[in-house]
């Protein structure tokens, strides 16, 4: 058992990592008032496209992932 807790630990250190990275590589929203009603539109009507499609499905599956060995780690424990 012992094995399998420090395996999910490695991984669940690199998925820190990788969530990390995926989340500072998405691009910002604008600030201030203009900014949450455009990109509340934009968001709406589905402006959000390429890159900041695929980092934002990258980033909930990752977080899925890191929310898992989380557990694991807490239960096991």
């Amino acid at each position: 058992m012992e094995i399998a807790i420090t395996i999910v630990t490695i991984l669940h250190v690199l998925l820190s990592i990788g969530l990390i990275a995926a989340v500072i590589l998405q691009s910002g929203r604008s600030a201030g008032l203009s900014g949450a009603i455009t990109g509340g539109a934009e968001t709406l009507f589905g402006k959000k496209k390429g890159m900041d499609e695929l980092l934002g499905k990258i980033t909930i599956v990752v977080a899925v992932f890191y929310a898992g060995s989380a557990l694991f780690l807490v239960i096991s424990r």
